[in-house]
């Protein structure tokens, strides 16, 4: 080889590294900032641990004699009116219409703003706030033992209704009621308070009588009658009409307001302020007895 190729390379100098060199100021704000993330950290962890425990611990629960905020009165109070004002309550109001069906047929009800309107009326300023004062009456008596005021409620009550087949509807419906609620839901007292009627029991004094017999407060028992009362209604006119499920319920939705502002009527009156002025209503009554084809008894 070479001489030249056998000589050693002399050792590459190395460039002494600088170290940086970072200002004291500089270091002072570093060392703040870390110091304050890992506060913020650590005071984060404490929350956070603090918080889980509070999520996962169950609300505190209601006493065992009230679940879910309801006493058990209460709880059988709603039971039974839900049992005896659903549709499935064999008193055959399926079967009846109030009028309804003429009402169709004359063209007084096309559709379910016509139909809402004419339920209105018959709520706040027909039979149905009648009969809200009558239930009233009825329980109110009962409660207090009044045989002769409980008497006087029945009686007008039965001579209150319009026409025949509304006198049919409203008395076959209550002697049903008045009927089941002894076979199956009978009590005590029950009996001697029907007995003091002392004549035909129309619907809504039924369901007075068997609500005091029971003992459940009125404000709730005249609610639960007004809504079975304006279910069956629409129920009838979307057969008639017809109208769908959706549209039916749309109606039920718009005429809650009606119903509770009756029910609060009903619930100050008394018997003096009794009174009707749903007048094409009480025609349609009397009219669907003549007419042609029927699908409905009243």
């Amino acid at each position: 080889m070479p001489a030249a190729a056998m000589r050693m390379r002399p050792k590459a100098r190395r460039t002494p590294t600088r170290r940086a060199i970072i200002p004291r100021t500089t270091v002072a704000i570093i060392t703040t900032v870390i110091t304050i993330t890992i506060t913020m950290t650590s005071t984060a962890i404490t929350t956070i641990t603090t918080v889980i425990p509070m999520l996962m611990t169950p609300s505190k629960l209601p006493p065992s004699d009230h679940p879910g905020g309801m006493t058990e009165a209460e709880g059988a109070a709603l039971y039974r009116l839900m049992t005896w004002l659903s549709p499935a309550f064999p008193v055959g109001a399926f079967s009846y219409s109030s009028g309804i069906e003429w009402a169709v047929e004359a063209g007084d009800i096309a559709d379910a703003a016509s139909l809402r309107d004419w339920l209105a009326s018959l709520l706040a300023d027909g039979s149905g706030f009648c009969d809200g004062v009558f239930l009233a009456g009825a329980y109110r008596a009962a409660c207090a033992h009044d045989d002769a005021t409980l008497r006087e409620v029945a009686e007008l009550a039965a001579a209150f209704v319009p026409s025949r087949e509304r006198q049919l509807e409203t008395s076959s419906q209550g002697r049903a009621f008045i009927d089941i609620a002894r076979s199956a839901w009978n009590c005590d007292g029950l009996d001697q308070i029907i007995a003091q009627c002392d004549g035909a029991i129309v619907y809504p004094v039924a369901v007075g009588l068997v609500s005091a017999a029971h003992e459940i407060p009125i404000a709730p028992a005249m609610h639960a009658f007004f809504h079975a009362l304006t279910s069956n209604w629409i129920s009838a006119g979307a057969r008639l009409i017809p109208l769908g499920q959706t549209d039916s319920q749309r109606v039920l939705a718009q005429l809650e307001p009606v119903v509770v502002a009756t029910a609060r009527r009903a619930l100050q009156a008394s018997l003096d302020d009794l009174g009707s002025a749903s007048f094409r209503a009480d025609l349609a009554g009397m009219r669907h007895e003549t007419q042609y084809t029927r699908l409905f008894r009243s």
